[in-house]
């Protein structure tokens, strides 16, 4: 099959899962036909295409599958009701769909395409698709055209950051077969937001999303391996259930999150020793809540600052928690500042930081944060550390003295 450029270096990439997010009319169809044939070119494969409904499958794949087989002489058996085609060299390819996707469990596959994955229930891949490519070691076309920041989203911008997993994103423009005065006349017929997201494969933004500028490029995974005596900063958000803590790298001008915690029904030195537990020999400053300095959960009514200075760790902390403005601000500066540049790193392993950056959202026709979702504890353990490292107003200063049992801390200022 003849493939376009985009379409060639797709194909011939050798990654496990290729991940492929394109505008309409760009040429996923013809891409998806020919890499099910490639799969199935050699003896006795398994090989699926899905697609969001049954009758999408028939629409939008079986019959340009079927001319393209029967051109090269492959079809030895043709099930229609089906949708199943038997090769010449006994490979099966099957036709199925993603809203009945418990029909899919149990099989085995060498090879998968999912086609507008966008569409897909998350389970139907987590539970089913995924599941049938393990025993054979099979691989997936996983592509679509964006809706939104959901699943499919995810997938996309977790991709580079994942082993033997690559992505693409390209538009309709650059898949070469819709024409630049149909493009301009759908400008003119169409919403920006729509225009964006159909035909220039962007994953707009829903609203109200506050951290706007988080993308898969500030997803890296951490592999310095860190020596006794290093620095790491950690943010604390002193909730009771979970106490969170953001822990990060510094160096150079970029913050590399590297490792998160959460612990729930604990207490501050239950966060202390598990921070010990896994950073031995390192040292550590803490960006705590402010409110620290007042909040009492030892038993011997020691203020939460007090016992992260007990512990070793070095506090640093303003006399009052900065603005939720600014520190939302701070962050989405560092995710990507107005010159491109993305001083936040952050592990993938960092899965509930990542979650939250994603889906944390204003609550509807305001400026404030919703609270009831749970996405801000991890969120405000990284602001305080992020305004206490590069802060947009200074807030910070080094603890000095702490008096004991008096619950206040002397600031230098």
């Amino acid at each position: 099959m003849k493939l376009t450029d985009i379409q060639k270096q797709i194909s011939s990439n050798n990654a496990r899962f290729k991940v492929v997010v394109a505008g309409r009319r760009s040429g996923k169809t013809y891409l998806s036909i020919n890499e099910v044939a490639k799969a199935a070119r050699h003896p006795n494969r398994k090989v699926m295409y899905i697609a969001p409904t049954y009758r999408m499958a028939r629409q939008i794949f079986w019959e340009d599958l079927k001319d393209q087989l029967r051109r090269v002489n492959w079809i030895k058996r043709i099930n229609e009701s089906n949708l199943e085609i038997t090769l010449v060299n006994n490979s099966l390819i099957m036709l199925r769909s993603a809203d009945r996707f418990d029909n899919i469990r149990g099989i085995g596959l060498d090879y998968v395409v999912c086609d507008e994955m966008a569409d897909f229930d998350e389970a139907a891949w987590t539970t089913v698709i995924r599941p049938t490519l393990a025993d054979r070691n099979g691989g997936a076309l996983l592509l679509g055209t964006p809706k939104g920041r959901n699943f499919f989203y995810e997938l996309f911008t977790n991709a580079d950051a994942l082993e033997d997993w690559s992505s693409w994103q390209f538009t309709t423009a650059q898949g070469g077969i819709v024409s630049e005065a149909e493009l301009n006349q759908a400008k003119a017929d169409m919403d920006r937001r729509s225009y964006e997201q159909e035909f220039e494969a962007q994953f707009v933004n829903y609203a109200g999303i506050i951290y706007y500028a988080f993308e898969g490029a500030n997803l890296t995974k951490w592999t310095k391996q860190l020596k006794p005596r290093e620095r790491l900063f950690v943010g604390i958000d002193f909730n009771v259930s979970p106490i969170c803590a953001v822990i990060a790298y510094y160096d150079n001008g970029i913050l590399h999150v590297l490792d998160e915690i959460e612990i729930f029904s604990s207490n501050t030195n239950e966060l202390c020793a598990e921070i010990r537990e896994r950073y031995p020999e390192q040292i550590i400053e803490v960006f705590p809540d402010a409110s620290g300095a007042q909040r009492r959960t030892s038993a011997g009514g020691l203020t939460d600052h007090i016992i992260l200075h007990n512990a070793g760790f070095k506090v640093t902390v303003g006399n009052v928690n900065p603005s939720i403005k600014d520190r939302i601000a701070a962050v989405n500066s560092m995710l990507c500042n107005t010159s491109g540049q993305r001083t936040l790193l952050i592990d993938p392993d960092c899965k509930s930081l990542i979650n939250a950056l994603r889906k944390h959202t204003y609550k509807e026709n305001t400026r404030q944060p919703e609270k009831d979702s749970g996405f801000d504890h991890l969120l405000d353990a990284l602001g305080y550390m992020v305004m206490g490292i590069k802060p947009i107003k200074p807030n910070y200063a080094p603890v000095g003295k702490i008096r004991m049992g008096t619950g206040r801390s002397n600031v230098r200022r």
